[in-house]
């Protein structure tokens, strides 16, 4: 009996860990095309935030973001679940940290499928977050520029390529957010520099040695669930994120929010 109650304690112990302790995962990425004055520039990703709370009003979450003081910060897309659809709830951490840095934010499958997307767009407008819908922006800091580029995920209608297709190709260093890992070979062919992406919640479970066991798109054993991939000169970036949705327990895979350091060579 004695046992049995040490393994039902350090089951209940995993399980909070896995699903309540936040992790700040630090990345470096190093490149010659990124300008001397965004050297050192530090970008906080959120993702998948999936409607969940830590602590009262999102303190735990706003004390760990306040803490990694980002120059700039980009929301990868769920930051509400479809499934218990509540926006002013979701919006109370962008409210809260929307001064900290410029935010910048894309759609994940979970907007499009509230058939809310308008009202969504719109309200984070309203607080001050860029929305970027397959669309660009220029950053000029100290005289050199970076872009960025936001892609809307495809279940609203215009696959990842396609969406990539309707940029020109430029000589500045580009940054881009976009829900889904699983499309990185698009990524890749045109030549983007750095990419944001979540959606594979860390493959969900994560088994030691192998990685994640399952995440949406890319089935069992995924390739992309967390951490720096790179190919060529396009390393992409994939959050473990933040909450849950359709599976609601984590395993060997806490929450996270992700600091990436550009690094001028």
């Amino acid at each position: 009996m004695k046992k049995f109650l040490m393994f039902i304690v350090a089951v209940i112990i995993l399980l909070y860990i896995s699903n309540s302790w936040i992790q700040t995962t630090e990345i470096s990425v190093e490149s010659d095309r990124v300008p001397t004055s965004f050297d050192g520039v530090k970008i906080l990703q959120i993702s998948d935030l999936h409607d969940a709370t830590f602590g009262d009003n999102q303190e735990k979450l706003v004390k760990k973001v306040k803490k990694t003081d980002p120059d700039l910060i980009f929301i990868t897309g769920d930051l509400i679940d479809s499934n218990r659809y509540n926006l002013d709830q979701s919006l109370e951490l962008v409210r809260q940290i929307v001064d900290l840095a410029p935010i910048y934010y894309v759609t994940g499958n979970h907007e499009i499928a509230t058939n809310d997307i308008e009202n969504i767009k719109n309200s984070l407008t309203e607080l001050g977050v860029n929305v970027l819908s397959n669309e660009e922006q220029i950053i000029e800091h100290k005289g050199e520029d970076i872009r960025i580029i936001g892609i809307e995920d495809p279940l609203n209608g215009i696959l990842v390529n396609e969406a990539l297709s309707q940029f020109e190709e430029s000589d500045l260093f580009t940054l881009v957010l976009s829900h889904r890992p699983e499309t990185f070979q698009d990524y890749v062919d045109y030549k983007m520099d750095v990419v944001f992406s979540g959606h594979a919640h860390g493959g969900q479970f994560r088994l030691p040695g192998l990685g994640g066991l399952v995440a949406p798109g890319q089935g069992l054993f995924p390739s992309y669930t967390a951490g720096m991939y790179s190919e060529n000169t396009t390393h992409m970036i994939v959050s473990r994120g933040l909450g849950n949705s359709a599976i609601p327990v984590r395993i060997f895979n806490s929450p996270e929010i992700v600091v990436v350091t550009l690094k001028s060579l």
